[in-house]
């Protein structure tokens, strides 16, 4: 757009809020003070494209990279082919990382560990993960994955925001702005993060991850901490107390409100909603993140790890308590799976954190009811290399490999008991349907009601959406 044409629509916008202001802030005001009102806006808000057979989302990010030659992708001629070096035709000169660019030798490296058949249609699936195994017929598992990413930063941004380029809304954000929030006292994005019992389990990750981008700022994704108040600045300073706070928030609204109707500043209406958002919060945090209430049938279920706060099991089950409570899109990170050495002693440990607390959550939300409207999707930004990084070795590592990989969904809108995909017999390459990143996206916004193409916001003169320009809806995964 032509800047002084910009310029000048900023003008009319601003001197149409002024001649409204009375109009606007009465309707902000009824919009955070009348629940009844709140209810009419959230049910205006989750205006879908047509009927969703999922109303909310737990994604289980496995942040590193699993291998899904270990985990997913049984590869019984690995065996045979152990030590040979990766042939020309499959690599197909694929870019490699700098980690393993420079090796001179690339020798194919069979799993250790054994696979093991599951469910009516017989799965297979590794012994590191027999909880997993034991509800495999609510899974559909993706075994064609693919990525153009191959380093963790760009992919991770990559596979929850659409985009490599940092800056775009993440999935979660779009949610919240498609769907709004059922929940009164608790945002529609909340983010739950855990650290691996592998080696080198502190991965970074950027709050950008679940930021909204160019979206309001209320559609971003809260953290919850595992230790000290869940929520900074939750608890009130000492000599605040709750009736001193509502008259600060009272007189704080009315500045912004003023402020609102001279600059027309969209943030500052978010500014007013997320104020008392954080004032609600106080109330209904606490009792969310007590844990104490829940039978010991409950623990035993999640396992004795979901009694300590952070665990990854802990988290599974703070996401069944958040979407019983309206949240609408909960996202668990769970770090440690970048595993360049030492594989066969650290992926043991990494799918005993996560295998019973996944499989936990699926059974405890179909024994609820839940799982025929909630979508569960467990992924990582990519896969391993059947090639072991530094060579053969007893205690081997892999590189990252983003050309196929495996992921898997279960729940509202997705067939169970399913395998879609087929790689070759290296696990180094798709043979049959491929599913992109933009596919997966498509999919999941389509199981929540919403046609990714017309899932839009305009921003610098363009619309834009999860899935860029791309995408399709995976017609077989749907139930």
């Amino acid at each position: 757009m032509n800047p002084w044409m910009e310029f000048q629509q900023t003008i009319n916008r601003r001197a149409l809020l002024q001649h409204s202001a009375s109009a606007i802030g009465t309707a902000a005001l009824a919009g955070l003070f009348a629940s009844e009102t709140r209810a009419q806006e959230a049910a205006a808000a989750q205006l879908t494209h047509f009927a969703p057979k999922a109303k909310r989302i737990v994604y289980l990010f496995q942040s590193g990279g699993p291998s899904h030659l270990e985990l997913y992708d049984h590869k019984p001629k690995l065996k045979e082919l152990h030590g040979t070096e990766l042939p020309d035709s499959i690599r197909q000169g694929q870019r490699l990382t700098g980690m393993t660019s420079g090796q001179k030798s690339f020798p194919v490296v069979a799993p250790k560990f054994a696979f093991q058949q599951a469910g009516q249609n017989g799965t297979w699936i590794s012994e590191l993960l027999p909880h997993t195994a034991k509800v495999i017929d609510d899974i559909c598992l993706i075994r064609s994955m693919h990525t153009e990413a191959i380093n963790h930063d760009p992919a991770i941004t990559f596979i929850q925001t659409g985009s490599q380029q940092p800056g775009r809304p993440s999935l979660g954000a779009w949610l919240s702005y498609g769907l709004g929030s059922e929940a009164e006292d608790l945002p529609a994005f909340i983010v739950l993060i855990s650290h691996g019992s592998g080696k080198d389990a502190n991965q970074g990750l950027l709050e950008r991850l679940w930021g909204s981008g160019f979206l309001p700022s209320n559609h971003q994704g809260v953290k919850l901490r595992s230790s000290g108040d869940p929520v900074l600045y939750l608890s009130d300073p000492p000599g605040i107390d709750r009736d001193l706070r509502r008259a600060m928030l009272d007189g704080l609204a009315k500045l912004n409100q003023r402020e609102l109707a001279q600059s027309g500043d969209p943030e500052i209406a978010t500014r007013i909603a997320q104020y008392e958002m954080a004032f609600r919060m106080q109330a209904s945090v606490p009792e969310l993140t007590d844990l104490s209430t829940e039978t010991a049938q409950t623990f035993e279920l999640y396992g004795d790890e979901a009694k300590q706060p952070g665990t990854f099991a802990a988290n599974c089950l703070l996401a069944r308590r958040l979407l019983e409570r309206g949240v609408r899109c909960v996202q668990l990170y769970h770090r440690g799976w970048d595993q360049h050495g030492g594989l066969p002693l650290n992926i043991p440990k990494q799918a005993h954190d996560v295998d019973q607390p996944q499989a936990a959550l699926i059974t405890d939300l179909k024994q609820r009811g839940m799982l025929e409207d909630t979508l569960i999707v467990w992924a990582g930004e990519f896969g391993r290399t059947v090639y072991g990084q530094g060579g053969l070795q007893e205690n081997y590592g892999r590189d990252h490999h983003g050309r196929c990989f495996s992921v898997w969904l279960a729940g509202g809108g997705i067939k169970s008991g399913v395998v879609h995909g087929e790689t070759d017999d290296y696990g180094y390459n798709i043979t049959r349907d491929p599913v992109h990143i933009h596919d997966l996206n498509a999919t999941i916004l389509h199981c929540l009601g919403y046609d990714h193409k017309r899932l839009t916001f305009r921003f610098q003169g363009r619309d834009y959406r999860l899935t860029d320009v791309h995408g399709e809806v995976v017609g077989a995964l749907l139930a």
